[in-house]
């Protein structure tokens, strides 16, 4: 009875051990996607932050290679997925003169 009890206990010690190895490695990998998370939440906030700086330089920028017809700011712009295309202004008819008479 005595040897059965001592292999009851030493059975259950083990699996104990081996669950709380188990739970221990799975806390790590856990904070290690918490820490992911955490950074990519930075980065989406930062970016968010800069993006009010963002497009009013891109739209200045590509004003000023429409206007003076860069290509390396366009090529750099390009290169940044962002397409410039220029469009003709309309021409708008003259003012006619109503006639007093």
């Amino acid at each position: 009875m005595q040897g059965n009890k001592q292999t009851f206990l030493t059975v259950g010690s083990s699996i104990f051990l081996l669950l709380v190895i188990v739970n221990i490695s799975l806390f790590m990998s856990n904070q290690a996607v918490q820490n992911q998370i955490t950074e990519r939440a930075q980065y989406i906030q930062q970016s968010l932050q800069l993006e009010k700086i963002y497009q009013p330089l891109v739209h200045a920028l590509a004003d000023l290679a429409a206007n003076r017809h860069d290509a390396q700011i366009n090529a750099l712009l390009n290169e940044q997925g962002i397409s410039v295309t220029v469009t003709p202004p309309t021409a708008q008819p003259a003012p006619t003169k109503k006639r007093q008479g």
